[in-house]
């Protein structure tokens, strides 16, 4: 990192101090500290998110356009998954509040979090919440959404049909798990298969949940999380399976990450779920970043699962399962939840692991705990961390440009991974083609226009 680019990160100048102190106080940054991460932001997002491309068009005939053909290349979705729960679709208050949310959430995002908290998914035993689903799943393919489910496996409550033998409850709960998996096959290809193992016995999984708390402590955490996984990978061999956990310290490597493994020491998950809940304050550059890169070293992806920034006051407590009435969203708290947005994605999207970024709530209306965690207020308006996340996503992160033909019938362009669709003119007539950039995608790219 060069002295300039480290003294403007940290918002200071070469006039505002001296050069030698500028020099101290630049060599006494390490790696892991607040300037050098922010620093790094930019040359980061444009190493790993980024890539040269070369396209081959090709007309309806088969044959290359001419060089010298001009052509548009347009993005259209991320590879990179902005997403949300989407709990609240199609069940606000009013008909405008619906389309709005419907609105601003397919403008911003590219995944949403489906429900299948078992309680309330299957009230009765065999009667579910299946079409709700489907009409979800319908929404998201037509807005070009990927949707994921979470979670498969919890304990957070027992149903009330639930057989009182331990053993048998959670037999029933893994065939549960592999009719979701199964039953959605091709519209829903990512799980939060199991969440928050770590401490399944809190005093609220106690209480709401004795009997699958109950087997859970027979059969021991290790072997509760690899069963639900091969219950899963059985259902769907092609599924990405997220573990999902909101604690980060040494308990979610010994307990569960270290555990999930076959005989042969192979990860049975494809994904770390990392909670980000920032209820009771802010996380900030280092300590995100340095969570980053304490779970990369598992060699998977990372998916920061369940984020909350707030835009209101801070919580005074941990009581995690209280709802809170009068939560209010202030002027000055969206100010600095749009501050705090933008430096967090910036340095998510910056970090070579994170593949995912998931907020929690859309919306403050009936957002979990009454928080004002939503990019849109209650109303359903935009919040500034909404605009200014969108400059980001649609905008500074977003490939737009114009290229034409070589003599050898390429066109090149580097742009973010992502879907595209590509626009061209062939005697008159406009042409049309799709392609995906990939860092795994062989180059040259041929595109066929219709």
């Amino acid at each position: 990192m060069k002295r300039r680019d480290f003294l403007k990160a940290a918002g200071l100048t070469a006039a505002s101090l001296s050069i030698q102190g500028c020099d101290k106080i630049f060599q006494t940054a390490t790696l892991g500290s607040r300037e050098h991460i922010l620093a790094g932001f930019d040359d980061r997002i444009e190493k790993y998110r980024k890539a040269d491309a070369a396209l081959k068009l090709l007309g309806p005939d088969g044959k290359l356009l001419s060089p010298g053909t001009p052509a548009k290349i347009e993005q259209t979705n991320h590879k990179f998954l902005f997403g949300s729960n989407i709990f609240r679709l199609h069940q606000c208050e009013t008909p405008r509040a619906n389309a709005a949310y419907e609105k601003h959430f397919a403008e911003l995002l590219n995944f949403a979090t489906l429900p299948f908290y078992w309680a309330r998914y299957e009230p009765e035993r065999g009667k579910t919440n299946d079409e709700r689903t489907r009409e979800i799943v319908r929404w998201c393919k037509a807005n070009n959404v990927t949707p994921k489910g979470h979670p498969l496996v919890w304990n957070l409550a027992d149903p009330k049909w639930l057989p009182e033998n331990p053993e048998k409850a959670m037999e029933v709960q893994l065939e549960r798990a592999r009719r979701c998996v199964q039953r959605f096959k091709g519209d829903i290809d990512i799980w939060d298969v199991v969440n928050e193992a770590t401490h399944y016995d809190r005093p609220h999984f106690l209480e709401h949940a004795p009997i699958l708390t109950e087997a859970i402590t027979r059969m021991g955490v290790g072997e509760y999380v690899r069963r639900a996984f091969k219950a899963a990978r059985q259902a769907n061999p092609n599924a990405t399976l997220i573990i999902n956990d909101y604690r980060t310290d040494d308990d979610y490597e010994k307990k569960v990450i270290s555990q999930l493994v076959d005989q042969n020491g192979d990860p049975l998950y494809d994904v770390i779920g990392i909670q980000s809940h920032m209820h009771v304050g802010y996380w900030g550059v280092e300590k995100t970043w340095n969570i980053c890169e304490k779970f990369a070293k598992f060699g998977k992806p990372l998916h920061f699962s369940e984020l909350t920034i707030l835009s209101g006051n801070l919580k005074e407590d941990d009581d995690w399962f209280s709802r809170h009435t009068g939560w209010l969203s202030t002027e000055e708290g969206e100010k600095r939840q749009a501050q705090q947005v933008t430096e967090l994605y910036t340095l998510l999207f910056s970090h070579p692991a994170v593949e995912a970024v998931t907020v929690w709530d859309f919306t403050d209306y009936n957002a979990w705990q009454g928080a004002p965690s939503g990019y849109l207020r209650t109303d359903m308006t935009p919040k500034p961390a909404y605009n200014q996340l969108k400059e980001l996503i649609k905008g500074k992160w977003w490939t737009k440009t114009k290229t034409t033909l070589k003599s050898n019938g390429k066109a090149s362009f580097r742009g973010f991974y992502g879907q595209y669709k590509i626009t061209a003119n062939l005697a008159g007539r406009r042409l049309t083609g799709t392609f995906r950039l990939d860092k795994n995608i062989k180059q040259p790219i041929n595109v066929r226009m219709n």
